[in-house]
């Protein structure tokens, strides 16, 4: 290909990630406001919404799909899915707990260790999809899946298909800390991940690219940049949250489990395209998708408080997700045509 044409193709690139960027203030603006109209109009209308105590409970039930979500993020954006967060969660879980209940450590020695070896749990799962999809071309959604298997068989075999309890004290004071009288400790771990994730993302050269791979990855290539290395490491990256979402799993629930994370990805999933994130990747945010795990704990809440049957709100969240896509896909459409003039 003519030198030339390969700086156009850079330069279009270029430009559309700093289009993107400048949307996505947009996208947020739009799905803040949703979940503000939600918030107003539970709180006018079901008892107890409107308290410290509800909220409270809110941000406890968030924490575990925002750092899931966040991870599932960096993969979206790519174009790619990430099906094996939920197991994963799960594995991490039992070597965490296992480290943890070992009486010849001590906890200051046994919780970092249990911190390292989950992290580094989820890292490698992650790592291993990315590879094998990128090595082999096969598609994340059936690497994945496979991964989902393998890491639910792990966990099973690792806890001997049994909860492990008896976690060290100071770690389970922990989890239950409060922080200015509404604010879990999970949940503020919770929201450093998402600060971390927006500081990536917006600005590092590694989340340009990230974008760049979701919108145009031959000009990437083209540009000079493998984009193979960026697709591991955005699938090592969601490993890597599902490790610190087993560790605030713990922190909630004190106990691993090997059936921990059941349909945990699917929330994540939801997370992110509710806040924005558009499935065919190069659009959307990080803190789209904390508001978008806002947006489904507070309905599932709010729902709950109102009096509707568990039956119930499967549905109603089931069809946000769906106007959720229908929406971006029209945005889009509607953004191509304004490009085009």
């Amino acid at each position: 290909m003519p030198e030339g044409t390969e700086r156009a193709e850079e330069r279009k690139a270029t430009s559309s990630v700093w289009d993107n960027l400048l949307r996505i203030s947009m996208r947020e603006a739009g799905v803040a406001i949703a979940l503000v109209i939600i918030v107003l109009f539970f709180s006018a209308t079901a008892p107890y919404f409107a308290t410290p105590e509800n909220f409270l409970k809110i941000f406890v039930q968030i924490a575990i799909n925002t750092v899931l979500a966040a991870g599932m993020t960096f993969v979206i954006l790519t174009g790619g899915i990430d099906l094996s967060v939920g197991s994963v969660l799960a594995l991490c879980t039992v070597v965490g707990a296992t480290i943890m209940v070992n009486e010849d450590m001590s906890p200051w020695l046994s919780i970092p260790l249990a911190f390292v070896a989950c992290t580094a749990t989820g890292a490698i799962c992650g790592a291993i999809n990315g590879w094998v999809c990128e090595k082999w071309k096969v598609p994340s959604f059936i690497v994945t899946l496979g991964m989902l298997n393998v890491a639910s068989g792990l966990a099973r075999v690792v806890s001997d298909n049994s909860t492990i309890t008896g976690l060290p004290q100071s770690f389970v004071d922990f989890g239950n800390e409060i922080y200015f009288g509404v604010f879990p400790s999970i949940f503020l771990i919770a929201i450093l991940v998402i600060l971390i994730g927006w500081f990536v993302l917006r600005f590092t050269v590694f989340g340009r690219f990230v974008f760049a791979i979701g919108t145009n990855e031959e000009a990437v290539r083209l540009s000079g940049h493998n984009p193979r290395v960026f697709k591991i490491a955005v699938f090592t990256i969601s490993g890597l949250t599902a490790g610190i979402a087993a560790m605030v799993y713990l922190l909630r629930l004190n106990v691993g489990s090997p059936i921990a994370g059941i349909g945990y990805e699917l929330n994540a999933i939801a997370a992110v395209i509710i806040g924005g994130t558009s499935l065919s990747g190069g659009k959307g945010s990080i803190v789209g998708t904390l508001v978008g795990a806002c947006i489904l704990q507070v309905l599932s809440t709010g729902l709950q408080l109102l009096g509707a049957e568990d039956n119930v709100k499967p549905i109603v969240i089931g069809t946000v997700i769906v106007l959720a896509v229908v929406l971006d896909t029209y945005r889009n459409r509607l953004l191509r045509i304004l490009e085009t003039k």
